[in-house]
């Protein structure tokens, strides 16, 4: 019996069922899961760094020094996965093993290790990362640009599919090469190659930026703008600094660039190419903006083995759920009080529903920490955990709401830089009016049942049950008159017919 499979039967620990292992050109990567199905969480993330495409400019073989460290993290990778055992393994290959001469031999050795590893053609590569980003970015419209060792691939996405997919021989393993002939030849090649691509010109929204190199540089930009966030993952661009971004990395040094954190030594030597070959994409792509993506091509594994029921899940919802439930949060408890307090602090602004509820989740999670490390603790969940399905402005709606959870309503100037000012205002009303629910019979689904919150003109009124009129607490009313002050709002406790206005 493994170790894994001897936790199995504890609900309290989540053990991992799923992993992906990718032999890509650059790196080889075994990646394990668990949690949801719809947001896995990533339980192990090994990687070796044999370069198996450093060759594929010069003469087009996988290096034997190169097959030699691959196969020996493979074998490794192997028996982590017996040892954990976990079975639902899919093992992809891309481009180094797919345009090499030597690369079926490669793969054949692979299998020898007990592996069963699919060498993905460069139409595959490209809707496998698709997929990727689709489950990361639900409704999302572009294009993806997956940067790899060995190649780039760029395919169209729209209404949950994508279209259009290409693999084109710019990885940046083989960029040095093209630089090296000076910029005038480096830039008409690469623009020579993206003429397979003119479908991406024609496609409306932003460049959707996946793989490692990509997020070092989104790494670049946010060190370097003290950007209030640290995980790249949907962080945004608009073109013109992308290109003032890129413009500097081009003359970086990469010793210096891997001093700043999120950038490895392997991926700042290849930053300069990198950002050389996006600045040419940007003239001729001609997109929206940049947007980064934490998921590609191993996700989009994952993804694309969903059933359509459960790709139509909320990745973020599902994730927050996942997370918050052992804290002790209850779906079905942030949901009625997500309805209890709609009408009074949205009114009809709505719209933001899916994220006010993960924030009343997360409140509720981060009630059961001690109150010293509340705060900190819970809008480091908001800012920097790794969620899908949330853009940025999201994180700060969600970090501004857990704040006021914890009695500090103040906006964070520095939030600013992601949401407007009256975004974080309804954020901060989402967090007061999670205090009064606490308040009221500590948030209890009898409590909300028998009291409701509404607006009336310019008071806002908390009516209660005649049989639950001892609610009528000051520290409630005290609550209540914080939330009211907030929304520019007179206030008043009474009681009366509620007429189920926990909706």
């Amino acid at each position: 019996m493994t170790a894994a499979s001897a936790k199995r039967g504890n609900p309290h620990i989540e053990v991992p069922d799923r992993g992906v292992i990718d032999i890509g050109s650059n790196t080889v990567r075994l990646v394990v899961y668990s949690g949801p199905k719809r947001a896995p969480n990533v339980w192990l993330n090994e990687k070796v760094t044999a370069r198996l495409g450093r060759d594929l400019a010069a003469n087009g073989t996988i290096p034997k020094e190169a097959e030699e460290m691959a196969l020996a993290g493979l074998a490794r990778f192997a028996a982590i996965l017996r040892d954990l055992g976990v079975s639902d393994v899919s093992t992809v290959a891309t481009a180094a093993a797919r345009d090499a001469s030597n690369g079926a031999k490669f793969i054949k050795k692979v299998r020898a290790l007990g592996l069963e590893p699919r060498v993905l053609s460069g139409v595959e590569e490209a809707t496998t990362s698709a997929f990727g980003v689709i489950g990361a970015f639900p409704g999302a419209k572009g294009v993806v640009a997956d940067l790899g060792g060995g190649s780039l691939e760029l395919v169209g996405i729209e209404g949950g599919d994508f279209h259009d997919g290409v693999s084109l021989p710019l990885g940046t393993l083989r960029l040095p090469a093209l630089r090296g002939d000076g910029p005038a030849t480096f830039r008409k090649a690469v623009k020579k190659q993206l003429q397979a691509a003119r479908f991406a010109v024609e496609q409306d929204g932003p460049l959707y930026l996946v793989g490692g190199t990509w997020r070092a540089l989104a790494n670049f930009a946010m060190h370097n703008a003290r950007y209030p966030v640290h995980d790249p993952q949907a962080f945004c661009l608009p073109v013109e600094d992308a290109d003032k971004v890129a413009k500097r990395l081009i003359k970086a040094d990469p010793d210096k660039l891997s001093s700043i954190p999120g950038i490895s030594s392997n991926r700042a030597a290849g930053l300069p190419d990198a950002a050389a070959m996006l600045r040419v994409m940007l003239r001729e792509l001609e997109p929206e903006a940049l947007v980064i993506s934490a998921w590609g091509l191993r996700e989009g594994v994952l993804f694309s083995g969903l059933s359509e029921v459960a790709r139509e899940q909320d990745p973020l919802l599902s994730a927050v759920t996942h997370f918050a439930t052992p804290r002790g949060a209850d779906i079905t408890d942030a949901t009625l009080a997500a309805a209890w307090t709609a009408e009074a602090v949205d009114g009809r602004n709505r719209g933001s529903e899916r994220i006010r509820l993960a924030a009343t989740l997360l409140a509720a999670a981060a009630a059961r920490i001690e109150p010293n490390l509340r705060i900190d603790h819970s809008t480091d969940w908001a800012l920097e955990k790794r969620w899908v399905g949330l853009d940025h402005t999201g994180r700060a709606m969600i970090a501004q709401s857990l704040r006021a959870s914890c009695a500090q309503p103040k906006i964070v100037p520095q939030y600013l830089r992601m949401a407007t000012e009256d975004q974080l205002r309804r954020a901060s009303a989402w967090g007061l009016a999670n205090r009064l629910c606490r308040k009221i019979g500590a948030g209890t689904r009898i409590s909300l049942l028998g009291s409701a919150l509404r607006r009336e003109g310019k008071m806002l009124v908390l009516r209660f049950d005649e049989d639950r009129a001892h609610m009528m607490a000051d520290s409630v009313e005290s609550e209540l008159a914080n939330l009211a002050d907030w929304l520019g709002l007179k206030h008043t406790m009474t009681v009366g017919q509620v007429n189920g206005a926990a909706g």
